[in-house]
């Protein structure tokens, strides 16, 4: 004889193995690779190596890449006492990924941009990467805050489709 739970156990186990399987694919090499796009964004934004830079991403037209800041509430508070119509997440099309490395490579100062906390989630076709980071310029902290970028595992390797990021600086209430 069963008992109810035992039937109900037997049925939840059978549903299960019918499911389709959903592994995460996720393999030492597609943390590898996307590691290595993390890293070679870091290295071409300080070298100011244009080339290497753009071809981490989908595509090189700036409508093509998804790219938004957000402000810390305290940082834009601050902004609206000199421009009351501030907004947290303004879209800034010439805030782009190429206008990062374009500023970069005008400049003779160093710039920097440093990764902690690096998450990575991928099923070998997608990817989701999550990050702290701080931003460097002439040797100083300008900014800080946390990053998410998205990626694709195209033909050519994977290539950064969206880059989503918070920034706190020193208007901002707490530092990281």
């Amino acid at each position: 004889m069963h008992t109810p739970g035992t039937v109900l156990t037997t049925l939840a186990l059978c549903l299960l193995a019918s499911l389709p399987a959903y592994a995460e694919q996720r393999t030492p090499a597609d943390v590898e690779a996307i590691e290595q796009v993390i890293e070679s964004f870091r290295t071409s934004l300080m070298n100011k190596d244009k080339p290497t830079y753009m071809a981490l991403f989908f595509s090189d037209k700036p409508e093509d890449i998804g790219w938004q800041f957000v402000s810390e509430d305290r940082r834009l508070a601050d902004i609206r006492r000199a421009k009351p119509d501030a907004i947290k997440a303004r879209n800034i099309p010439s805030n782009n990924f190429i206008s990062l490395i374009d500023e970069a490579v005008a400049t003779a100062e160093p710039r920097e941009e440093k990764f902690f906390n690096t998450k990575i989630e991928t099923d070998g076709d997608v990817a989701s990467v999550s990050f702290d980071y701080s931003f460097h310029a002439n040797g100083a902290k300008e900014n800080w805050g946390r990053e998410m970028w998205q990626l694709v595992r195209t033909e050519q390797g994977w290539k950064i489709f969206s880059v989503i990021y918070s920034i706190r600086d020193k208007r901002s209430s707490v530092e990281s």
